[in-house]
């Protein structure tokens, strides 16, 4: 992972999802998603070793996933943010795996995250929707067709 610098791109579908689906990049991801900015605060937060996030934070900066910034003069200390990039592809997939995970738990496994839609102020279950119809999208209503010239394939 670490000889990988370009930004990924939906193009590189297969090289996001290993991305992602490595131990410690989803949870970084998520957490830093749901507020949780530093490094100390994402290393407490994860119980991860300070060189393997030092790691992965900077695989997903070079990525293009993760922007950081100084927050201290003194000291080379960063708080890390999703990129739009990122915001675009990553926010709903950890939307909708956690709140599959939230709705799927054995017991209480803890508070369920709030959103807040900031267009309209109000909180939110987000969901997917037909583009045509607006209606909910559910998987048993959902197969895919095959690609023409017309319709790219992605990924």
């Amino acid at each position: 992972m670490a000889d990988r610098t370009e930004h990924v791109t939906f193009q590189h579908g297969q090289a996001f999802l290993a991305t992602i689906s490595e131990r410690w990049n989803y949870q970084i991801l998520r957490e830093v998603f749901f507020g949780v900015r530093r490094f100390g605060e994402l290393k407490r937060a994860l119980g991860i070793s300070a060189n393997i996030l030092t790691s992965r934070l900077n695989d997903l900066t070079d990525l293009g996933l993760l922007s950081r910034r100084a927050y201290r003069s003194d000291k080379p200390w960063y708080e890390y943010e999703l990129t739009e990039a990122a915001r675009e592809l990553v926010v709903p997939a950890i939307v909708t795996i956690t709140r599959w995970a939230e709705s799927h738990a054995d017991g209480d496994d803890g508070p369920r995250r709030p959103l807040l839609h900031t267009t309209c102020g109000d909180e939110t279950n987000p969901y997917l929707a037909c583009s045509a119809c607006h209606q909910p999208i559910v998987a048993s209503a959902l197969m895919p067709l095959e690609a023409t010239e017309s319709t790219p394939s992605r990924g």
